[in-house]
């Protein structure tokens, strides 16, 4: 993935509250271009709202807010053309046809070029790129739930977008749809033209899809920073397994490989089935979660930024 030091999202400050209850309190971060971001975080952690204010959907309470150099909640029709928003649920277009309903939507998009995307996807260029090229003159309705997700995708792209939103792409996948998805997800990322935005439950499709990752909880960034900087961050221990005389072994340190040399320097040949994982982005996650249950919540929080930074 290839990204510039170009800023596409830039937030600071951001507040959202409903009544006496605040949603989203004090959220500052950036995305550059062609950088994938990962937003994770449990339920009503406040990743909806923060997606619906970034894309012009639902009005702030403070603080500010920058997509592709404007104010989404004053963005015009020229702004919104340089956005891709794939939702959770696909609009119902079972009677049309693949490549006419691309270029219906392709149609949209003219008057709306930019100095960087000078013009909407060929309809065959596009379908392509999603890999329907072999479904192209099927009814919508006649798509697998794969193959659906992946038109979701081709309508959010249809007008070679800057920014691009998905939000839960891969609920409901198979892992077959779920790799495939993944392979056009990193093939756009490649191209370096289009930052994407992330919403998952899906710890490794974060791992794998993006280059950086922020975690909300309780309305607040409480990690941010790549996969194995929030793990050494956050967790910060590998796990060491291994068999010694019969007996089964684990332990956590801090520096496994130092752990391993000595395990051997003192046993030598007798340690068996021996097995190092590294701390993951789901120790992470749930070392967070953890943290939060317990009343350390803002603890955390201070300290994730402090290393992010």
């Amino acid at each position: 993935m290839r990204t510039s030091e170009e800023v596409v999202i830039d937030v600071d400050g951001l507040r959202m509250r409903y009544g006496a209850a605040d949603v989203l309190r004090d959220v500052t971060f950036q995305a550059r271009r062609g950088e994938v971001l990962a937003l994770l975080g449990p339920n009503g952690a406040g990743k909806t709202t923060t997606i619906e204010i970034l894309e012009g959907f639902r009005m702030r309470s403070a603080g500010r807010v920058e997509v592709l150099g404007t104010d989404p909640a004053h963005g015009d029709e020229h702004w919104r053309a340089r956005l891709g928003i794939v939702l959770q649920s696909w609009r119902d277009h079972g009677k049309w046809r693949v490549r006419e309903l691309l270029a219906h939507q392709g149609s949209y998009y003219a008057g709306h070029s930019t100095e960087r995307i000078a013009r909407p996807w060929d309809g065959d260029e596009l379908i392509a790129a999603v890999g329907l090229t072999e479904h192209a003159d099927k009814q919508v309705r006649m798509l697998s739930g794969g193959q659906r997700r992946r038109l979701d995708v081709a309508i959010g792209m249809v007008g070679r977008p800057e920014m691009l939103f998905l939000d839960e792409p891969t609920a409901g996948f198979d892992p077959q749809a779920r790799r495939e998805f993944h392979e056009l997800i990193l093939g756009l990322a490649a191209a370096g033209q289009t930052t994407i935005l992330l919403t998952t439950h899906d710890l490794p499709e974060a791992e794998k899809l993006a280059d950086r990752i922020l975690i909300l909880d309780q309305g607040r960034i409480v990690a941010d920073g790549s996969a194995k900087e929030l793990a050494e961050q956050i967790v910060g221990e590998g796990e060491v397994r291994w068999t010694l005389n019969g007996r089964r072994h684990v332990r956590s340190t801090q520096d496994p490989t130092r752990f391993v040399f000595d395990l051997f320097e003192t046993h030598g040949e007798a340690i068996s089935n021996l097995e190092v994982r590294p701390s993951s982005l789901e120790d992470t996650y749930l070392s967070l979660v953890h943290r939060a249950e317990s009343g350390l919540g803002d603890t955390a929080d201070a300290s994730a930024r402090k290393e992010a930074v």
